[in-house]
């Protein structure tokens, strides 16, 4: 018989069949993957969880499909396939890979294009590396490519406690602005330890009355937070939107009022991630990690995540922590 007695790798990984709650979630042993041209083969230490996995595991986001959930990695390359230059067998690395395309990190082996990953830092564990890629590249293409932050200008990010909001808030402080964040009040320390000059309790007060002369909002809520983050900008200042594809409507309003309103999709990211890693050597960025959970309890995560009152990060841990080299 043909192919007898070869032996497939196998692997665990996090799979669903119907979308769901948290409960679709399971772990099931699957092909491990080979690198292609261009692909290196990580062993994943730790995978971080974003609302994106929600949606994409509820309804499929932006596929529309069942895909393998999973964008943020952090972990040792295994192997690399043809035409790999920049990176070698044993190396540290982490990044989020294809996105927006599936990546599929919840899993024990991912292969993935050796370019969207860089080395990871020295000063990080893989599980707060894990952390990173996602919310630190969301908040690094909203406020330096799309928002060209400078020195002295004021940045208002909302849900500053939360994955992008907290990595935010201490971007926007590197690049030397003014910030301004929304929280409630049992995380207005947090958010203050992050380098935040003012904090706003939204629960308490609405933010468009008592923040004005905003450069860029940065707005990870959506709904009724665009029209209002409107009312806090000077004329021509920017509101970056994360929220949804619906939150693109808000440009032709704000463009009646002498201000800007852009949508914005965070994209795999080589020098983006660059950039990342030389903040976290240089100690000016860190990930804050509110739950860490073992790839197994996937749907916990979910579950926890989907609750919002998360403060920075989930991470799913995957193959056991090695000292770095």
């Amino acid at each position: 018989m043909a192919g007898a007695g070869r032996r497939i790798e196998r692997m665990k990984a996090i799979t669903q069949d119907v979308f769901g709650g948290p409960e679709v979630l399971r772990l099931a042993e699957t092909a491990r993957p080979e690198p292609g041209f261009a692909q290196v083969l990580v062993r994943v230490h730790a995978a971080g969880v974003n609302p994106t996995d929600f949606w994409h595991r509820a309804s499929g986001g932006l596929q529309g499909r069942i895909v393998p959930l999973g964008w943020d990695v952090s972990g040792v390359v295994e192997a690399i396939g043809p035409g790999v230059t920049l990176l070698a067998a044993g190396d540290e690395v982490f990044g989020m890979p294809r996105q927006p395309e599936p990546a599929g990190t919840y899993a024990e082996y991912v292969a993935v294009p050796a370019r969207h990953l860089v080395r990871k830092p020295l000063a990080i564990s893989h599980v707060e590396a894990a952390a990173l890629p996602l919310v630190s590249l969301t908040a690094w293409q909203a406020l330096v490519d799309v928002a060209a932050v400078r020195p002295g200008q004021r940045v208002l990010v909302h849900a500053a406690a939360g994955g992008v909001g907290h990595v935010a808030v201490q971007i926007a402080k590197a690049l030397g602005a003014e910030v301004i964040g929304t929280a409630s009040a049992a995380k207005h320390a947090f958010v203050r330890s992050l380098g935040a000059d003012r904090v706003v309790d939204y629960t308490a007060e609405d933010f468009a009355e008592v923040v004005s002369d905003v450069d860029v909002v940065l707005d990870t809520i959506g709904g009724e937070y665009g029209p209002r983050s409107l009312r806090t900008l000077r004329p021509g200042g920017l509101v970056v939107s994360l929220a949804s594809p619906a939150e693109a409507a808000l440009s032709a309003v704000a463009e009646a009022q002498g201000r800007r309103s852009i949508f914005m999709v965070v994209e795999a990211d080589q020098a983006g991630m660059r950039a990342i890693a030389d903040l976290v050597e240089r100690g000016l960025l860190r990930p804050t990690l509110d739950t860490v959970l073992p790839l197994s309890d996937a749907a916990k995560a979910h579950e926890i995540g989907e609750r919002r009152s998360a403060t920075g990060k989930i991470v799913l841990t995957v193959a056991p922590e090695t000292p770095s080299r």
